[in-house]
């Protein structure tokens, strides 16, 4: 389980309301789904996917990210414009919704794509964790990649990838083809943050570095120092552009959280990076298996 985060002023959230859950575990596309109540944080639910925490929503508070790894994502969110500044967002993935929520709060007047394969998952969401209100989100029934391959040239300001087919990221979404795809989506200067899941040795990570590091100008990675170093499996989250990431926003963010996360960029990242090659459609794998019971409640 995450460490909570504190809270956040916002605008446009949902306030209180009855919330009635389905009683017990349903049948989803991806397997069993269930809605359970944050026992130690009022309006807020746990979405446990195959018994595996998958997203966690505060309704009265969405932009409470519980995760840790989805708090950064939302850094980078926060810092991909000016504060409160509209985003044209794309969102691989999608589960609770969390970050679509996150920006439908912080960014007013958004409008925001998910792509989430999962159909009745999102269906359960949608009935039981309303989205706050003027929220601009479609929710598309696709594969992550058929899904971007379907949108605009230069039609985004952000993409976020946060897509697992149980516990791994599938392969095809990590390649060179694959983020050429993000590339070609964002507009120039616009943002992608990938959610990298690995350990020891932490070799596919390296492996998405080097991959991004060949289709965008400037790249950085936002991660808890124990897993940076190869002491334990958890979350890494990369983000690239063409434009100059704002390393030191990052850092003064990171280092605010409640678990503080190390910012690698430039030389650092590099030497990260190693002599781990490209990631091409035709050597791609999933993510690692997490050892048993990392992610597990």
């Amino acid at each position: 389980m995450a460490t909570p985060a504190p809270k956040h002023s916002c605008g446009g959230a949902e306030v209180n309301r009855p919330i009635v859950l389905p009683p017990g575990p349903v049948a989803v596309a991806g397997g069993t789904a269930e809605l359970l109540a944050d026992a130690d944080r009022d309006g807020s639910w746990m979405l446990l996917l195959n018994d595996t925490p998958q997203s966690h929503v505060d309704l009265d508070d969405p932009t409470h990210l519980e995760f840790e790894y989805v708090r950064r994502m939302g850094h980078v969110l926060d810092l991909a414009a000016a504060p409160g500044a509209a985003l044209d967002a794309v969102h691989l993935g999608g589960g609770a919704l969390t970050l679509p929520r996150y920006v439908a709060v912080t960014r007013p007047g958004s409008r925001q794509r998910v792509v989430e394969i999962d159909q009745p998952l999102t269906d359960l969401v949608r009935q039981h964790l309303p989205l706050p209100r003027g929220a601009r989100i479609r929710v598309r029934a696709d594969d992550a990649r058929v899904g971007l391959a379907a949108l605009h040239t230069d039609s985004a300001d952000v993409v976020v990838c946060d897509v697992f087919a149980g516990a791994r990221t599938p392969g095809h979404l990590t390649s060179a083809e694959f983020a050429a795809e993000v590339h070609r989506v964002l507009r120039p200067g616009g943002v992608y943050a990938a959610n990298v899941a690995d350990g020891p040795p932490l070799r596919f990570a390296r492996g998405q570095i080097a991959t991004l590091r060949t289709v965008f100008r400037h790249v950085c990675v936002l991660a808890e120092p124990g897993t940076l170093r190869g002491r334990r499996f958890g979350n890494l989250v990369a983000v690239a552009s063409d434009a100059e990431l704002p390393i030191d926003g990052y850092v003064r963010c990171c280092a605010r959280d409640p678990m503080p996360a190390r910012v690698v960029h430039g030389a650092d990242l590099r030497r990260f990076a190693g002599s781990a090659l490209p990631v091409h459609d035709a050597d791609a794998v999933a993510s690692p298996e997490p050892p048993a019971g990392v992610f597990n409640r």
